[in-house]
């Protein structure tokens, strides 16, 4: 099990990218968190199974259709195993 702490920037915010990252982070089995910044990135901290919170990398480096993901950055920090779920923070 791993866990990554990603920023993304770009054209990230109002194109649905939290939702689209939401849903591939449910169908993957992975827990966290995913929310808006006020200086127009989104950060996120994904928790889960190595594969599988690689695959949700990939989709984060692509967003959705009407996301420009610019760049990403990953950190990875210690499996801690604190989440129940995947949310969307306000």
């Amino acid at each position: 099990m791993i866990r990554f702490h990603v920023f993304a920037y770009g054209i990230v915010q109002s194109v649905g990218f939290r939702n689209y990252i939401k849903t591939k982070a449910n169908k993957l089995n992975i827990k966290g968190w995913i929310k808006n910044l006020e200086d127009g990135r989104i950060k996120a901290v994904f928790e889960g199974e190595e594969n599988n919170v690689n695959e949700i990398l990939e989709h984060c480096k692509k967003g959705p259709y009407l996301a420009k993901v610019d760049n990403i950055i990953v950190k990875k920090e210690k499996y801690v195993n604190e989440f129940k779920d995947f949310e969307i923070k306000l």
